[in-house]
């Protein structure tokens, strides 16, 4: 078979570009040999999420991942967080696989799934460029920067029915006490996963705690089970303050809704983070793996602070949702709330039981 020169070129060409297209999609900084995660991950050809962020807010990333990996078709199952964490328990009990990687933002169950043995250890290129806050074991990764903010409809109160900080909510919900009554809103911590977490580390952070507790009963309270319906009765009028929202959900809620206001105690602002980990039975170890680094990286939390806004976690990522952006406004009083096994404190029942039992009096205690 007779070859011409023009063909011989072009085939010589192809066969040296080859292993430069093959190390093209290496991130920059990651070692070479990550070359072989990413072709494992295409041969793998899927990736299985269990996320409790909705797809329609991950969608963004699911598309930038896809772009960036077009070799891995994303399957993405948005459920809550106690299905997810039910789930990965009776999946691994059946002993066949499970998601490749769960994303949740009930940070207390992702550390406990970890501490069972539920995570594949990888450590993650991107780890030196993470808060050290964020990492647990090379297992559990911190991946969002989420603030907790309080919410009010700015139609109905003034300047100074606005509270700056936690005691100065107490201050309005002894001044007004009148106007704010049964107009205030907050989780059901019995009922509400994130409400719970949310509630145990103020106890640690607010020195005041309890009294703090008791002005909320004073005020005789209305606690839900989801920020969505505390919003909405923030944007009607039915209330006028809402406690504990996160900051993201209230940021974009705003966008929509002229007549509410949102604001981070400058006191104490509590960061929470959705945890992912690779899951040890993982079909698909390889892209999982990539999904993590993705959401990791720059480009990633880049989209996650700027267009998901759910807030990035990286120091070099600008915008209002960011790190960055939030420490320039509130410095130190942003309160990060480790990935680690202190969040696994109150999942023991005898302390969650006592812990309630003193919230309920208190809230008893104050009507």
């Amino acid at each position: 078979m007779h070859l011409d020169r023009r063909s011989l070129l072009t085939g010589a060409i192809a066969l040296a570009l080859a292993p430069v297209a093959a190390l093209a999609q290496v991130p920059a900084g990651y070692p070479a040999s990550y070359a072989d995660t990413i072709a494992a991950a295409v041969k793998e050809g899927k990736l299985l999420v269990y996320s409790a962020t909705d797809a329609a807010t991950a969608a963004p990333l699911v598309k930038d991942f896809e772009a960036l990996y077009p070799g891995v078709k994303v399957e993405y199952h948005d459920m809550n967080t106690t299905e997810i964490y039910n789930r990965a328990i009776s999946e691994k009990a059946a002993g066949g696989t499970s998601g490749d990687f769960i994303w949740s933002s009930a940070m207390d169950l992702q550390v406990k799934l970890v501490n069972d043995g539920y995570a594949l250890a990888y450590a993650s290129p991107e780890v030196p460029k993470l808060p050290a806050w964020a990492v647990w074991k090379n297992e559990a990764y911190g991946t969002t920067y989420e603030p907790i903010s309080i919410i009010y409809n700015k139609r109905l109160l003034g300047a100074d029915q606005v509270p700056q900080t936690h005691a100065d909510l107490v201050r309005v919900l002894g001044q007004h006490g009148d106007k704010l009554k049964s107009k205030v809103t907050s989780y059901d911590v019995e009922k509400s996963g994130v409400g719970f977490l949310l509630i145990t580390q103020d106890s640690k952070a607010n020195p005041a705690f309890w009294d703090f507790v008791k002005a909320l009963g004073t005020s005789s309270t209305r606690f839900q089970s989801s920020s969505g319906t505390m919003m909405e009765r923030i944007g009607s009028g039915e209330a006028l303050i809402g406690y504990n929202i996160i900051g993201s959900y209230a940021m974009a809620r705003a966008k929509k809704d002229a007549s509410i206001g949102y604001l981070f105690p400058k006191d104490y602002t509590l960061v929470m983070s959705r945890v992912g980990f690779i899951s040890k039975t993982a079909a698909h170890p390889n892209a999982a793996k990539l999904w993590l680094d993705y959401l990791l990286s720059r480009r990633g939390q880049t989209l996650i602070g700027n267009q998901v806004e759910l807030g990035s976690i990286r120091a070099d990522v600008e915008g209002e949702l960011t790190a960055a952006g939030l420490a320039k406004t509130l410095g130190a009083a942003l309160r990060p709330i480790p990935v680690g096994p202190e969040l696994m404190t109150y999942l023991d029942p005898t302390k969650r039981l006592a812990f309630l039992k003193q919230w309920q009096g208190a809230i008893k205690g104050g009507m």
